[in-house]
C-alpha cells in the first residue's frame, strides 16, 4: 500500500528530475499500449482465472486474454499517473482516486476508510548484513524476508561448499536442508518491525551453528514447518546504476498473479493480496492486525566488498527468494562463476515438503536425492528469475538478466 509513497519520496529525496518527467514514459506506454512479451502472454494465459469483476474488463480484451504480441494499453492507470506527476503522492492517496479504491473495496466487503489511505506513508530501513567469504550482502529488514537469506550465509560458512560438485547431490541436499531450517525460523520470527523482536537471534552465529547440527549428511530431514507461502510469478525486479554509480536495487509484487484478482472500478488499479503473508496463529508476531505490515517475500538486495558496493541484484520469485540470494552469491564466490553465468545455473528448491529440481540438472542428481529421502520434483516451470549489476573497481559496468524472464540487461 505504501508503494506509491515509497516512489515519491525516493524521487524526492534522490531523484535528479522532477515527477512529471520522471513519470512522462510509463504515462505514454500507459495510454497507447505495450506490446505482450513472451513470458507475459504465457503467465497471463494462466492466471486470467483470478480476475474478477471489473478486473476483467481491464486485464483482457474484448474478453480475451492478450496474445503475444498484442497491444495491451491501461488508460486509466495513465491518468492516475498524471494525477501523481501533477500532485505527488496526494494524487493517489486522495481524491478521486482514493476514492475509486475505496469504493471499489467497500463494495467487496471492505472496511477500509479514506483516512487509511491519506495516512499511508512509506519509511526508510536500515540494511541487514552478513558476509561470505569477506562478501557482504545487505539485506532488506523486517518484514522482509532478508534475514533468512543471512542465516542461510551464516549456516553455509559450517560447510566446505566450494569443494562439492557445483550442481550435484551434495551441495543440493546440503542447501535444502540449510533452507528448510532458515525458513522455519522465518515463519516463526519475521513480521513487521515493530512486532519482529526475535531477528537479531536469527542472526546470530550461536543460532547458524545449533541448527547446522541438526543437519545429517546424506538423509532428508521431514520439513520442520510447512512453509507458509506459494511460489508466485507477480514479481518485478530492476536494477539500474547511472553514471556516477549510484545503485538502485528495486522489487516490486502484487504477490499471487493479478494479486487479489480485484481492481478500481474507475482506474483500473489491481489490488494486491500482500495480506495472505500474515498468520492467524494467536499471539504469532505476524498475526493479522489492523496498522501491521505482514512478513513479506520480496528483498531486494546488495553485495559490497571493502566497503563498496559491488553488485546490486535481486531474485524473483516468492519464497524462493532468500535461497536464491544465497545461491546467487555462493555460485560467485565457490565456484568462480560471473554474475551472467551464477543467473543462469540450474536451481533446486525444497519447497513446503517438495524438492523441486529444474531440468538443469543430470537426471542422477535428480535420483540420488530421491534415495535420500528428498520428494523430488521436476517442475514445469523455471525457478524464480534474477537481474544483477557488477561495478568493476575501474567503474565498468556487467549487466545480466535470467533467462528465465522476459527481461535484459541494456547499456548505454
Amino acid at each position: 500500500p505504501g508503494a506509491m509513497d515509497g516512489f515519491c519520496t525516493l524521487a524526492k529525496d534522490f531523484g535528479a528530475l522532477p515527477l512529471k518527467e520522471t513519470l512522462a514514459p510509463a504515462i505514454h506506454y500507459a495510454r497507447a499500449g505495450v506490446p505482450v512479451a513472451p513470458k507475459v502472454a504465457f503467465d497471463w494465459t494462466q492466471n486470467t482465472q483470478a480476475l474478477q469483476g471489473t478486473a476483467r474488463d481491464k486485464y483482457l480484451i474484448a474478453g480475451a486474454t492478450p496474445k503475444l504480441g498484442q497491444l495491451f494499453a491501461a488508460p486509466g492507470q495513465a491518468e492516475v499517473l498524471e494525477r501523481v506527476a501533477a500532485e505527488g503522492r496526494d494524487g493517489f492517496y486522495t481524491g478521486a482516486v482514493a476514492e475509486d479504491m475505496q469504493a471499489s473495496l467497500r463494495a467487496a466487503g471492505g472496511c477500509h476508510s479514506l483516512e487509511d489511505f491519506s495516512a499511508t506513508k512509506s519509511t526508510y530501513g536500515t540494511p541487514l548484513r552478513a558476509s561470505y567469504k569477506g562478501i557482504e550482502m545487505l539485506e532488506h529488514p523486517a518484514n522482509g524476508q532478508g534475514a533468512t537469506a543471512l542465516l542461510m550465509l551464516n549456516m553455509m560458512k559450517h560447510f566446505d561448499i566450494a569443494a562439492m560438485a557445483p550442481f550435484g547431490t551434495e551441495r543440493a541436499h546440503i542447501e535444502a536442508e540449510i533452507s528448510k531450517l532458515a525458513y522455519d525460523a522465518r515463519n516463526r520470527f519475521i513480521a513487521d518491525g515493530d512486532y519482529a523482536s526475535r531477528v537479531d537471534h536469527m542472526m546470530a552465529p550461536e543460532t547458524a551453528a545449533q541448527l547446522v547440527g541438526l543437519i545429517h549428511p546424506n538423509r532428508a530431514m521431514a520439513d520442520p514447518h510447512e512453509l507458509s507461502e506459494a511460489i508466485h510469478k507477480d514479481t518485478v525486479y530492476i536494477t539500474v546504476v547511472d553514471k556516477n554509480r549510484m545503485a538502485i536495487s528495486l522489487i516490486y509484487s502484487i504477490f499471487h498473479a493479478f494479486g487479489s484478482g480485484i481492481a478500481s472500478d474507475k482506474f483500473g488499479i489491481l489490488f494486491q493480496n500482500r495480506g495472505a503473508g500474515f498468520s492467524l496463529e494467536a499471539g504469532h508476531p505476524n498475526e493479522l492486525a489492523g496498522g501491521k505490515r505482514p512478513m513479506h517475500t520480496i528483498i531486494p538486495s546488495m553485495l559490497a566488498e571493502g566497503g563498496r558496493i559491488t553488485i546490486p541484484f535481486g531474485v524473483m520469485g516468492g519464497s524462493y527468494q532468500s535461497n536464491g540470494h544465497a545461491r546467487f552469491l555462493s555460485n560467485m564466490v565457490d565456484f568462480g562463476l560471473g554474475p551472467q553465468e551464477a543467473i543462469d545455473a540450474p536451481r533446486c528448491f525444497s519447497d513446503a515438503g517438495t524438492m523441486k529440481v529444474e531440468r538443469g540438472y543430470g537426471p542422477q542428481v535428480a535420483q540420488e536425492l530421491s534415495n535420500i529421502g528428498h520428494k523430488v520434483e521436476i517442475p514445469a516451470g523455471p525457478i524464480g528469475g534474477a537481474q544483477a549489476i557488477l561495478i568493476g573497481a575501474d567503474g565498468v559496468l556487467q549487466g545480466a538478466s535470467d533467462p528465465r524472464k522476459d527481461g535484459c540487461a541494456l547499456g548505454y
